[in-house]
């Protein structure tokens, strides 16, 4: 389309030209406007909203779910093996208590097959108990409070830490692997927070791991999920966690020898035990408070 301008005596000459050149290629204008909307995308930009939605519905890729499929297979399989090698009578008893009533009653159930068949019941509590502590399937309390009744304190507290200690190693190197999609999916705030005191405590991490462990501060899950995505060394972990479990595994085995006099599992943990876990965990962690003071200085 052409358009005519009347040239007028009073109008300059620089002011006709941009106008001109403006109205005689408006097509010109009009594609450079379509081609800046396609270079940035307009149909094909997914809002915050979409890429949230995507994250939330697929925290894990492929290949990290098959391989926390392959590892859950492998523990199932062991187990299957050793509940096939048991007696049928004793084999069709079993199941994992989630009360304390289920337990009272495993308890009387397996006493007489853990005197008769003690390596194969010590195998297969450990396995079990690995497995639970490793996919983080609630109920370990119960196996605890189990390893004090049939074992007593002596043998019940060597039981319970060696296998809490293989189940967190295993849930560890398992997050090292896959957990940080999971972590930061689940508890994205509370993993700040936890990445950011470990930066304050790196010079003394060992100190604080110990604090966390003897406390229920953070929960036992998270930190064996969360400690190497905050790049915590396994050394530091393996002897946080093998320590740090020894008060707390004290309390529920021992509380394993009166199973019948417990009403709750709340009881075990009341004001009273509570105070005392938080002050041996004050004790751990003072060596890292006059560091700090030092510093300060």
């Amino acid at each position: 389309m052409k358009v005519k301008i009347l040239r007028c005596s009073s109008v300059p000459d620089n002011l006709l030209q941009p106008l001109s050149a403006s109205v005689a290629s408006p097509s010109i204008s009009m594609a450079a406007q379509r081609s800046l909307l396609g270079e940035s995308g307009g149909g094909n930009v997914e809002s915050p909203s979409e890429k949230k939605y995507k994250a939330e519905k697929s925290p894990l890729a492929r290949w990290e779910f098959m391989a926390a499929i392959g590892v859950f297979l492998v523990f199932c399989t062991v187990l299957l093996c050793i509940y096939l090698t048991m007696p049928e009578s004793e084999s069709e008893m079993l199941k994992l208590p989630r009360t304390l009533a289920d337990l009272r009653m495993l308890k009387v159930q397996v006493a007489s097959y853990a005197g008769i068949y003690p390596a194969k019941f010590i195998l297969g509590y450990c396995s079990t108990y690995i497995f639970m502590q490793t996919f983080m399937i609630p109920g370990t309390i119960f196996m605890s409070l189990l390893a004090g009744a049939l074992f007593g304190v002596g043998r019940g507290l060597i039981l319970v830490v060696f296998n809490a200690t293989a189940g967190a190693s295993s849930c560890y190197f398992l997050s090292k692997l896959i957990g940080r999609p999971i972590v930061n999916w689940l508890w994205p705030e509370k993993l700040r927070y936890f990445q950011a005191e470990i930066a304050k405590h790196r010079d003394k991490l060992l100190n604080y791991m110990l604090f966390l462990r003897v406390t229920p501060t953070l929960p036992n899950l998270f930190i064996n999920l969360a400690s190497p995505i905050v790049d915590i060394p396994f050394h530091i972990f393996f002897l946080a966690t093998v320590i740090g479990l020894i008060p707390a595994s004290y309390i529920t085995v021992r509380a394993g020898l009166a199973l019948g006099d417990l009403k709750s599992v709340k009881d075990l943990y009341d004001f009273k035990t509570l105070a005392v876990l938080f002050l041996i965990g004050s004790v751990l962690l003072f060596p890292t408070l006059i560091k700090k003071k030092r510093v300060y200085e």
